[in-house]
């Protein structure tokens, strides 16, 4: 009896430290499960990385342009914005569109008419005499011109006068009341070598829907001018022919275009000449003697208006632009 208490009590003895020794402390077991959960929470973190990174992988292996959000960087590019990002620009939109514009914008307008190697066709009438009321040279005319450049030109014009002069009323009033005769010269035909030269053109609105497009020009030149006295004096004896005579002209003309090619034409055109004219005195012993009949030489000079139109040849023209 007594021998089996004390091997109980041994046996107790002997399952204390066994009973100690398996037991874990609270503060070590507390750190256990921090390391754990630390552990869960790295794993749980690089899980959407990952998912992220495949999902980078299959939209690389997609074609071009598939997978992708509108706008992303490389739409529709494939790889090159891996390659060489700086092909990529990403823009912030909304940033861009609140800044300030300050582009200069330079609008040249292209020279509505081309003269350059094109020749003009004038044909006109000439409507009046400006500075002789005594007697009208009205009658027709046409002009060649070739543009040397686009503003310079060079031509000839012929004139016709002779089945249109026109005594004024106003002369024949003056013969009747003050019983007083002015010597009149009346014309043939006049031709004339020019130069033009165009100073200005622009474009104006007209009608108040129309934009016409004009230039203006001067021009000078020199020719001959044929012309006769008229016989007022004692016009029963007295025939005078006609005489071709040196003469100058300068002018000032402005066209009105209607298209490339077509333009209303108007000029005032000042013709000098040195013309000889009826002498005042007539000779009773010899009334037929031509050597009587004509005067002192003056200086005249008749100033024109002229109304024409000019047509450009060729009609159609290229621009030669800067390269």
């Amino acid at each position: 009896m007594k021998k089996s208490r004390i091997g109980l009590l041994i046996a107790a003895l002997g399952m204390i430290p066994a009973t100690s020794w398996a037991q874990v402390k609270v503060g070590a077991k507390a750190e256990g499960a921090a390391t754990k959960a630390q552990a869960e929470a790295t794993v749980d973190a690089d899980a959407p990385a990952a998912a992220a990174e495949g999902d980078a992988a299959a939209a690389g292996d997609a074609p071009a342009g598939e997978g992708e959000e509108p706008g992303a960087e490389g739409e529709g590019v494939g790889d090159i914005c891996k390659i060489d990002p700086a092909a990529c620009p990403v823009l912030d939109m909304p940033k861009e569109a609140a800044r300030p514009i300050k582009e200069s914008i330079y609008a040249v307008q292209q020279i509505y008419v081309m003269r350059a190697r094109r020749f003009e066709f004038s044909p006109w009438w000439n409507l009046r005499s400006l500075n002789d009321q005594f007697v009208q040279h009205p009658g027709p005319g046409i002009g060649v011109n070739y543009y040397i450049t686009n503003v310079l030109a060079i031509g000839a014009n012929f004139r016709y006068y002779s089945p249109f002069n026109v005594d004024s009323a106003f002369n024949g009033q003056v013969r009747r009341a003050a019983r007083v005769a002015v010597p009149l010269n009346e014309y043939d035909w006049g031709a004339s070598l020019e130069f033009s030269y165009v100073f200005a053109y622009g474009k104006f609105a007209g009608f108040g829907d129309f934009i016409f497009e004009y230039d203006s020009y001067i021009l000078g030149g020199v020719g001959a001018l044929s012309t006769r006295p008229i016989a007022v004096i004692d016009p029963d004896n007295r025939n005078f022919e006609y005489e071709p005579k040196l003469a100058f002209n300068v002018g000032l003309g402005l066209r009105v275009f209607f298209n490339r090619w077509f333009a209303v034409n108007a000029a005032v055109k000042d013709y000098g000449f040195n013309e000889k004219l009826e002498n005042l005195e007539t000779s009773r012993q010899a009334p037929g003697d031509k050597s009587t009949w004509l005067g002192d030489n003056s200086f005249t000079q008749n100033v024109e208006l002229q109304v024409g139109l000019s047509i450009f040849v060729p009609f159609s023209f290229d621009y030669r632009l800067p390269k």
